[in-house]
């Protein structure tokens, strides 16, 4: 089993960059793909980004692609957001989620979730 805390959320203008930070528990995070889903108020839960076990492959959604990167340190038990020339409609409450499998973008694929921390992007 894997907890996850998501922290690094908060209140940014258009333009500015945030990292977002997931600390995990326990001895198998190694074995856990990871990936960050965003929601925003009446919308539903949507991918954002996903990593390897390794740190090797990731993936990342259209909207964020070029502008986001995820990474994870193994070592520590984390797993980073970085989000940059962030955007109005990135406003959401991002979560940070574990999964036993590769490269899924869907919600029903990860096993294991974080509270969500917020991410408020004004024009």
């Amino acid at each position: 089993q894997v907890q996850l805390v998501e922290s690094g959320g908060g209140l940014v203008q258009a333009g500015d960059s945030l990292r977002l930070s997931c600390a995990a528990s326990g001895r198998t995070f190694g074995t856990y793909a990871m990936g960050w889903f965003r929601q925003a108020p009446g919308k539903e839960r949507e991918f954002v980004a996903a990593i390897g076990w390794t740190g090797s492959s990731t993936y990342y959604a259209s909207s964020v692609k070029e502008r986001f990167t995820i990474s994870r340190d193994n070592a520590k038990n984390m797993v980073y957001l970085q989000m940059n020339s962030l955007k109005p409609e990135d406003t959401a409450v991002y979560y940070c989620a574990a999964s036993r499998s590769l490269g899924n973008t869907v919600v029903a694929a990860y096993a294991y979730w974080g509270q969500g921390t917020q991410v408020t992007v004004s024009s």
